[in-house]
């Protein structure tokens, strides 16, 4: 999937045609679900490299703090966003190679030459990036509208996420891909806003990592079997990004090729025997002296004193790595639980607020309110308990972390 941009609400208003993509719909195979993550890391390395790529001689103004849709809408082929050839930034390793020419006796290079190299350069890296800028699929505003589905982004703006959600319903009805038309889609928008407004504000929701979690297994555990409707939905938005994914699955390259059947010892020790041979002429020409005999007579005991020393120091690391893993274990303990006093903090305002907006209403309004308030505070009773429970673990692995050697 593509990773969550930090879009900027104004993207939402241009209109753009419905993305091809969407005429192939075989959204409800569970087959080919998503890959999240990885899609997630993709896109964010591939807006990391224009980030990267336009600093180095697009105007230092125009690259502050940008918006992926931003990113790709520079204009490259006005030269007043440009920076002169004198200032573009070629790298370290061709700003040294260029010195050391110049410094050369004998074999100097002009200024002319160096002007032209970078003139050059510039250039390049324009023709670089306009390619990425044409290639990059946040062109398409149900793109920048999947950053919706970004579950730290729907605790942390709900509004904006609602708006986009239902950017991306109308998309899919106006190209007539959604099953039940417009009711159908009233659906989804009712239990988006319910998702948010209650599950949305837990610490599960808040302390996602796109790096470490998929977002297809989340929504799925979170949606099902409350929220049905929306989340095959969500199935056939997540598709959208999956592109050749099962037939480039195919051409996946297992990393471990090879198997290595001897040590790094054996192997040294191997090739010094074959150089040995070789140097005297063969193997019977290899002389037997004392030190070869004694070296061979020991072979055993020396063998046996390699394997107490690999046991021990199997032993130490076994030992650094325990102790590593219950120090980040620790640690992930802390911040869960900060996350957490958080999350019991935001439900306490979030059932205030409801009831005092309560108090100035009557009728099933009120009660609606007053319902979701009494939700907000049976959870927050629920975090609290939980609070009390981490308190507790935290303090026990504190403590087996004080006993480890």
């Amino acid at each position: 999937m593509l990773g969550p941009p930090a879009l900027s609400p104004e993207a939402t208003e241009m209109k753009e045609p419905l993305p091809k993509v969407l005429t192939s719909s075989s959204c409800s195979s569970s087959e080919d679900d998503t890959s999240s993550s990885s899609q997630e890391k993709k896109s964010c390395r591939n807006i990391q490299l224009d980030e990267s790529l336009l600093r180095r001689f697009v105007q230092r103004e125009l690259t502050q703090d940008l918006t992926p849709l931003q990113l790709i809408k520079i204009d490259l082929t006005d030269e007043k966003n440009l920076v002169s050839p004198k200032s573009v930034d070629i790298g370290l390793g061709a700003e040294s190679a260029i010195k050391e020419l110049q410094s050369k006796p004998g074999f100097k290079v002009g200024e002319l030459s160096v002007l032209t190299f970078r003139r050059e350069c510039l250039q390049g890296l324009v023709k670089v990036v306009v390619k990425l800028q044409e290639k990059s699929p946040l062109k398409f505003k149900v793109v920048r509208q999947i950053a919706c589905l970004d579950p730290s982004r729907m605790h942390r703006d709900p509004d904006w996420c609602i708006r986009q959600m239902k950017g991306i319903v109308q998309t899919f009805l106006q190209g007539k891909h959604l099953a039940g038309g417009i009711p159908a889609g009233d659906v989804i928008i009712q239990q988006f806003t319910s998702l948010l407004s209650l599950e949305g504000r837990g610490e599960q929701f808040r302390s996602f990592q796109p790096f470490k979690q998929r977002v297809d297994v989340f929504l799925h555990l979170t949606l099902s079997p409350s929220y049905m409707d929306l989340l095959r939905f969500c199935q056939s938005v997540l598709l959208l990004s999956h592109g050749q994914a099962t037939v480039e699955r195919g051409f996946s390259i297992n990393k471990e090729v090879e198997t290595c059947n001897l040590l790094g010892e054996s192997l040294e020790a191997l090739r010094l025997i074959c150089d040995n041979v070789s140097s005297c002429g063969g193997v019977l020409k290899v002389p037997l002296t004392k030190n070869l005999l004694a070296s061979v007579a020991s072979a055993r005991s020396q063998y046996r004193l390699y394997l107490e020393q690999e046991r021990k120091k199997r032993e130490s690391d076994a030992q650094t790595q325990k102790r590593k893993a219950a120090e980040d274990e620790l640690q992930e303990l802390k911040q869960q639980r900060r996350v957490l006093d958080e999350i019991c903090a935001i439900l306490e305002n979030d059932a205030n607020k409801l009831a005092e907006e309560a108090e100035g209403k009557a009728g099933s309004k009120m009660a609606q309110l007053i319902t979701k308030s009494n939700t907000l505070r049976r959870r927050h009773k629920e975090k609290k308990e939980e609070l009390v429970k981490m308190d507790k673990t935290i303090e026990e692995k504190a403590m087996e972390l004080r006993h480890l050697p």
